[in-house]
């Protein structure tokens, strides 16, 4: 019977949830939610040491706001496979029972190596010129561990409470094949494999070794990571051998790393051009703050959409996709091996796209703590005509204002570039005739302000819209001057026209 879909995304609580950390979340939810599985958050705090408070909660909180929300997990409600978090699975002794079984075996082993016996092997083999000093089945034959020391002697430390950690016994040169759903079969030889660190003596497992353990327990179908993981692969792969689990498994898949817009590395959380959390993060350890996505002015949506095709190619030339539309096209087969280059004008595009989706009204109440910050209150049907103006000349409804505010607030400076190549005596006795139009006009609609400027342009000749723009705005672009100033109203319009030529 083929197995139910269970996905799980397993961040350490270690600093705030990047973008990365968010595609690998999306791209297990996408997949669950096309298959009618799971998707659970398990929080991966085996590194007591590199906990940050208020990390979790973060997490949990970026997930929500992304809309792609775990059915099971930390903060989501438990299953029957509770606790979620590792730190409270070690006190039940699942993990314990597991390297208990690996000793037992004969596959992994006690190791006794003080920091200062570790350092000093580093020494050694850099000195040998060895690349990537490493433990392994041949440096283990020197150094203090129970394949080196006499049984009675391992008994002795055991009983008598030394410090020791559980290492994986690699074998000396063996091939060690899996097949990755995206990357297909991977074979590498154990001699790049060393011996990893599986269990603590105060019982805390590594990642290596607790990963397996909870995905086996929890029934994990398929697991999801980044292409990080995948030297560490064959490792794990011998642990679920070795445990004689190699058979039920979770299917792997190793996602390609989000590089930087230039391709030269994966993104880094200091890179100052864009955003990389989803949320804004301060970490307590360190003194700068990062903007998120949320505060930047981005949708969730756009945040989403933009993630999802960054290393994955729906087979379609469309580029906008609601949730449900990803899921119903995700496959992990259309995931690309190599890694995806981030382009931000790309992701402003995308969240302006977004942006054109929502209604005039919506966009409106979007805009109004704005506009009052700014210290104006305007009704409703007024601010929806705004929008409607203004929106396609944004990416983000912030935005809003830089591109509208002569809207609100009339100009004291004139774009000088156009006044400067336009503006003279001529020019203004022109508009002064045009002033004398608009103060005639009645019904004060942007239908009758263009009728009535194209007769007078008709018995006068060219008049520069450009600098009737610049008059009005005191910018040299914008949105359709008549419908502009049919907002503003007639005594605006007209005060402004009769300022700039009292002025000029």
């Amino acid at each position: 019977m083929e197995k139910r879909v269970r996905v799980r995304f397993a961040p350490s609580p270690t600093g705030g949830l990047h973008m990365g950390g968010v595609r690998t979340a999306l791209f297990n939810y996408l997949f669950a939610k096309k298959h009618g599985g799971d998707f659970i958050l398990r929080i991966e705090d085996t590194d007591q040491n590199r906990f940050v408070e208020g990390a979790e909660a973060y997490i949990i909180e970026a997930l929500k706001w992304c809309g792609i929300a775990p059915n099971e997990g930390v903060g989501f409600g438990d299953g029957k496979h509770a606790p979620y978090r590792q730190s409270e699975r070690k006190e039940l002794g699942i993990y314990k029972k597991y390297a208990d079984q690996l000793i037992e075996g004969g596959h992994a082993y006690y190791a006794f190596d003080t920091s200062e016996e570790l350092d000093e092997m580093r020494k050694r083999l850099e000195a040998a010129k060895v690349s990537a000093p490493q433990y392994n089945a041949v440096t283990r034959q020197n150094m203090r561990n129970s394949l080196t020391l006499p049984e009675d002697d391992v008994k002795k430390l055991l009983d008598t409470g030394a410090k020791y950690v559980i290492r994986l016994k690699v074998p000396r040169n063996e091939e060690i094949r899996f097949n990755d759903i995206i990357r297909g079969w991977v074979v590498v030889n154990s001699a790049q494999v060393d011996d990893k660190v599986l269990l603590k003596s105060d019982g805390m497992p590594t990642y290596h070794l607790a990963h397996i353990v909870d995905d086996i327990e929890m029934e994990i179908s398929h697991a999801v990571r980044g292409e990080e993981w995948l030297p560490s692969a064959p490792a794990h792969i011998l642990i679920y051998r070795y445990l004689g689990l190699e058979n039920d498994m979770p299917k792997l898949a190793h996602l390609p790393l989000i590089l930087n817009p230039d391709g030269n590395g994966k993104i880094s959380k200091r890179e100052a051009r864009f955003p990389v959390f989803p949320l804004s993060w301060q970490d307590p350890r360190e003194a700068t703050p990062y903007v998120g996505y949320r505060e930047s002015g981005y949708y969730p949506e756009a945040f989403v959409n933009i993630l999802a095709l960054l290393g994955w190619n729906p087979g379609t030339n469309e580029e906008i996709f609601s949730v449900e539309q990803l899921a119903n096209l995700f496959e992990f087969e259309r995931v690309h091996k190599s890694g995806a280059k981030f382009d931000p004008e790309k992701a402003k595009w995308f969240n302006q796209q977004y942006l054109r989706m929502q209604s005039d009204h919506e966009l409106a109440e979007a805009f109004r703590p704005t506009l009052k910050e700014k210290g104006f209150e305007k009704d409703e049907a007024f601010l929806i005509e705004f929008c409607k103006l203004v929106k396609e000349k944004v990416q983000f409804v912030h935005e809003f204002w830089d591109h509208g505010k002569y809207v609100f607030i009339a100009p004291d400076t004139y774009d000088e570039k156009v006044m400067t190549k336009k503006w003279n005596d001529q020019s203004k006795a022109l508009f002064t005739r045009v002033l004398n139009v608009f103060e005639n006009i009645t019904n004060w609609t942007s239908q009758t302000i263009h009728d009535d400027f194209e007769n007078l342009v008709k018995e006068a000749g060219k008049i520069d819209m450009q600098l009737l723009r610049v008059l009005i705005t005191g910018v040299a672009g914008g949105p359709q001057l008549f419908d502009m100033m049919a907002l503003i109203g007639k005594e605006e319009s007209v005060k402004r026209l009769s300022t700039a030529l009292s002025k000029l």
